[in-house]
């Protein structure tokens, strides 16, 4: 009896999923399925949304945008980040679909069913195809987690809890308080 052959996604595949509520990634040539997310997680990336997107916009720095937008990365590697932002030095990577290249912020909110995906292969893709700032937002935590791209991956830039302002060196200027990311 013959194997069944395993598929081989590109990531080019994101384009053509489903409307269905759910998120399509390829990585490394593998497909991920992932459910709508909770209320608490969108809270949380709307209000850092906000703040970012005030930032961004208001000093004229490029675009930010929400999932779900897709994120061609290489040729294996087409992710759905839950906020990504592109300097406008980096524009050309926009395009009809989405981003196609490596944006110069990543975002993902830790859910109970990425956390581990969002930490290991994610990550790692993310460095491997440049992406300079890496951020995860900790539901349970109530953090915020800044990673910055080095020689050997992402470095952690640091993490900031609650009573904490995060101010990130890709937008000097800017203040996040933390608590105002988990405010009810």
């Amino acid at each position: 009896m013959a194997g069944r052959a395993k598929v081989h996604f590109k990531a080019s595949d994101i384009w053509d999923s489903p409307d269905d509520s759910l998120r399509y990634e390829v990585i490394d040539g593998d497909l991920f399925m992932t459910p709508a997310p909770s209320w608490q997680h969108q809270s949380a990336l709307m209000r850092l949304s906000l703040l970012v997107g005030a930032w961004v916009y208001g000093h004229a720095l490029g675009s930010v945008v929400q999932a779900p937008t897709g994120v061609v990365l290489d040729e294996e590697d087409g992710v759905q980040p839950d906020l990504v932002y592109v300097s406008r030095e980096r524009a050309h990577l926009i395009s009809e679909r989405g981003v196609e290249g490596a944006p110069d912020l990543v975002v993902e909110v830790l859910s109970p069913s990425t956390e581990s995906r969002d930490r290991g292969v994610k990550m790692r893709r993310y460095a491997a195809a440049g992406v300079p700032h890496y951020w995860l937002l900790d539901l349970r935590a109530k953090a915020l987690e800044a990673y910055a791209l080095g020689a050997n991956g992402y470095d952690e830039a640091g993490i900031f809890g609650p009573g904490t302002v995060f101010r990130p060196a890709l937008f000097p200027g800017l203040e996040i308080p933390i608590d105002t990311l988990w405010a009810s």
